[in-house]
């Protein structure tokens, strides 16, 4: 569910934190999704590429069982939609209220096939994308319960920490789903790192956590 909607206007692509050899004006539109809304759905048209301007967004997909896998989140300033084919493979929706910028695919291909610049900064994105599910995949197939937990909270530090705590936007729920756990699972774990004095909460929500050993929480991501 959409709770506003700007008209297109032009900008650089600088706005977007896109490198180009020119720097040409685009036009894109900016979107505001409420929470659990969905920004497009597993299928659809691959029409536009989209920006996280705010806000928090979740790639989804459900198998036949009625079980939901997320396959990543995307934060303030990633770029998404990207896809190899002319259809989405996932169905992407807001964590939070998220506002997402979008631009036509068909315009920034446009570009990118005489500026050699943004042709490459696309292809770093792909590849990133690509090293992302290759990580992903493994850390399913090849990390203990605690491994995978200790290396979520790594990552999400790595991308969404400020002032030294880490303010989770996304549920146990999602981080079970992201993670191939059960909602327990991933609570024990966390419990067990606050117990261990790797971390600690703030708030009643515990979505607010402050790192006191990353040293002893990346041993964790690299137990034996």
């Amino acid at each position: 569910m959409l709770s506003s909607v700007s008209l297109p206007r032009t900008h650089s692509l600088s706005e977007l934190g896109m490198r180009s050899e020119t720097n040409p004006m685009i036009n894109f539109s900016e979107y505001t999704y409420l929470r659990g809304s969905e920004i497009y759905g597993e299928k659809e048209p691959a029409d536009y590429v989209y920006q996280v301007k705010s806000g928090t967004v979740r790639s989804c997909k459900w198998l036949p069982d009625g079980r939901r896998l997320i396959g990543a989140f995307h934060v303030v300033g990633d770029i998404f939609g990207m896809e190899n084919g002319s259809t989405h493979r996932f169905t992407l929706q807001a964590v939070v209220d998220t506002s997402v910028r979008l631009i036509r695919r068909q315009s920034l291909n446009a570009i990118a096939e005489r500026d050699c610049k943004l042709s490459k900064q696309l292809l770093d994105m792909t590849t990133c994308n690509l090293k992302h599910a290759e990580d992903h995949v493994l850390l399913l197939g090849r990390k203990t319960s605690p491994e995978r937990v200790a290396a979520f909270i790594l990552e999400m530090d790595e991308r969404l920490a400020v002032a030294g705590i880490l303010m989770l936007p996304m549920s146990r729920r999602d981080i079970a789903d992201y993670l191939g756990l059960t909602l327990e699972t991933v609570s024990r774990s966390l419990s067990h790192m606050r117990e261990l004095g790797i971390l600690g909460f703030v708030g009643a929500s515990q979505r607010q956590i402050v790192l006191l050993d990353r040293q002893l929480l990346a041993g964790l991501d690299h137990q034996d």
